[in-house]
């Protein structure tokens, strides 16, 4: 039987068989002293995946698009103080996203805090406000039994938590030195310990539900942030059987019909209150995560439902001041339920109408596109039609998000972005990450800020040889242009707007990716040579700064004449 090098320290030993045994395997480690006895025990058992990631803030959104694709906890490893600080915009996003993520914070003893030791800070309760739970291990020169079992109990509670509601968990672990001393094991089959993953039993909807859903006769479905794959073609159609009902998919939801309208700002954008009040619906139904559009939220606060159901195992978001009922199943469990029983007992055209409305804005979107001058908006069109039918692609936010959401993408496209706090720092950082499970042709697209902010993503071995990335660089925040404000006040460029001269190449140069600047001539060409080549790349698109905003002002109403 074959041995491993592991640390001499029990504690840290009882962690990395706890690990394997809850079949954790990807775990990502950022360098350091005080978590040398963790690092040495994980990178040296052939059961797990180690990755060094030095930048903290970077490793946690690495580890987050790992387990963004796996939908099972990943493991981060760091030293005490500072370092851990670097995780939290990462654990603030899984938190709201509902991705599961093991914090592991080596810490020193107890005694040694706030007396002026280096390298020290308050770790415990760090996180408290966004996380699902928080485990204070204990630790004594002397590693009894009794402090051992009181250990194991908080380490499985800890990782259940995480694997069963989905979230992120901070184990923090005080280690005394010596750090360094190993010992020689013998490696064993993990012993593995079953988790009860089903917090939700089968759904079976009760008659009242049934007969509100039946009697509504303007039934409108939002959906937010979803994973591929979360509801089956079959049960979108027999939803959509129903003329009373009303579909709005986001380009995150990954939903895709050809009575779904996929692009909700070009439906409700210039409409008039009496337009609004026909809109308006007797029934809400959202699932999913966090919605991207601005402007239908507006609307569902300003003319709300009377009824509003959320479904979703474990939260609901009253988004809309209206919320009325939290339905705890899946998507896919709830309406396979509710359709079964389904009855029009009086005729609507709620859905035709708006559906009709719809493919009039296509058309002025359309027409728009055919004389827009070059800018942003013009550059996502050639970009959306040219994107390979089957790829997996990460989006930053702010403007790139919605942009893209102007776009019907193709249905074999995997969308991605960091909805759950909506931030432009992390997007390159969980676009690797994530294009280590993900086999489909990875691609990010970001903005200039976004790109530049998380320029250390590239600072690693991990990046699949096929990754590309465009960069929409309008030389700063162009999304803060399109905001109400006055653009001509002397704080705006600098503090706002945030205006500068980058460009990607010597980054590019640095990390050894192919590069590509293009400033909209032959475009379709550079994407098309882009997009079939091999090798990882960057595309660099720059556009005119005072042009975007003006040019997506005037979109919206001119797609309504």
């Amino acid at each position: 039987m074959d041995s491993i090098i592991t640390s001499s320290i029990p504690l840290a030993q009882q962690i990395i068989t706890t690990c394997k045994a809850k079949k954790i395997k990807h775990i990502v480690i950022s360098p350091g002293s005080r978590n040398a006895p963790l690092t040495i025990s994980f990178s040296n058992d052939p059961y797990f995946k180690s990755y060094s990631i030095v930048d903290e803030r970077c490793a946690a959104f690495f580890a987050l698009g790992i387990a963004q694709q796996l939908n099972k906890p990943v493991a981060l490893v760091c030293t005490s103080g500072s370092a851990l600080l670097n995780y939290y915009p990462a654990i603030a996003e899984a938190f709201y996203s509902d991705i599961p993520l093991l914090i592991l914070s080596a810490d020193r003893p107890k005694e040694r805090i706030d007396i002026g030791d280096g390298q020290t800070i308050r770790q415990e309760g760090v996180f408290k406000n966004h996380i699902l739970h928080e485990a204070n291990l204990e630790s004594h020169m002397e590693y009894s039994k009794n402090l051992s079992f009181a250990n194991y109990n908080k380490l499985i509670l800890a990782i259940d938590t995480s694997v069963v509601h989905k979230g992120p968990v901070h184990i923090n672990i005080p280690f005394y030195e010596p750090l360094y001393n190993t010992v020689e094991v013998k490696t064993t089959p993990p012993e593995l310990l079953k988790t009860n993953t089903s917090i939700v039993n089968t759904y079976h909807c009760d008659k009242k539900t049934e007969e509100i859903w039946n009697k509504a006769r303007k039934k409108m479905v939002l959906v937010g942030v979803l994973p591929p794959n979360q509801i089956d073609d079959s049960v979108l159609d027999q939803l959509l059987n129903d003329p009373s009902v009303l579909l709005f998919t986001e380009t995150t939801s990954n939903l895709h019909h050809k009575k779904a309208i996929p692009s909700i700002d070009q439906l409700i954008a210039e409409l008039s209150e009496t337009e609004f009040n026909q809109l308006q619906p007797d029934l809400l139904l959202t699932f999913g995560g966090l919605v991207v559009s601005k402007k239908i939220k507006a609307f569902l606060r300003k003319f709300s439902p009377l009824t509003h159901w959320h479904v979703d195992v474990k939260k609901a978001y009253d988004t809309y001041g209206c919320l009325t009922m939290h339905i705890k199943t899946t998507p896919q469990s709830f309406l396979t339920s509710l359709l079964k029983n389904k009855s029009i007992d009086k005729p609507s055209n709620y859905q035709n109408f708006w559906l009709d409305q719809y493919k009039q804005r296509l058309k002025g979107h359309y027409n728009y596109l055919k004389n827009v001058p070059y800018s942003d908006l013009l550059v996502f069109d050639k970009i959306i039609k040219q994107l390979p039918t089957e790829s997996h692609l990460q989006l930053s936010n702010s403007s790139t998000i919605r942009y893209t959401q102007l776009f019907q993408l193709p249905k074999g496209v995997e969308v991605f972005c960091n909805r759950g706090t909506s931030g432009i720092d992390g997007t390159t950082s969980t676009a690797i990450g994530a294009a280590i499970i993900n086999k489909k042709p990875p691609i990010l697209i970001t903005g200039d800020l976004s790109f530049f902010y998380d320029s250390n993503a590239l600072w690693n071995n991990y990046i699949p040889e096929d990754f590309k990335i465009i960069v929409i660089n309008n030389d700063g925040g162009g999304i803060f242009r399109i905001l109400p404000g006055n653009k001509n006040a002397n704080y705006f460029s600098t503090f706002l707007e945030t205006t500068h001269e980058l460009k990607a190449d010597k980054l590019a140069a640095m990390f050894e990716f192919d590069y590509v600047l293009n400033t909209g001539e032959n475009l379709e060409k550079v994407l098309d040579d882009f997009f079939k080549k091999k090798g990882k790349l960057i595309l660099e698109i720059h556009t005119p700064r005072l042009v975007n905003d003006a040019v997506l002002l005037k979109y919206f109403s001119k797609i309504r004449e």
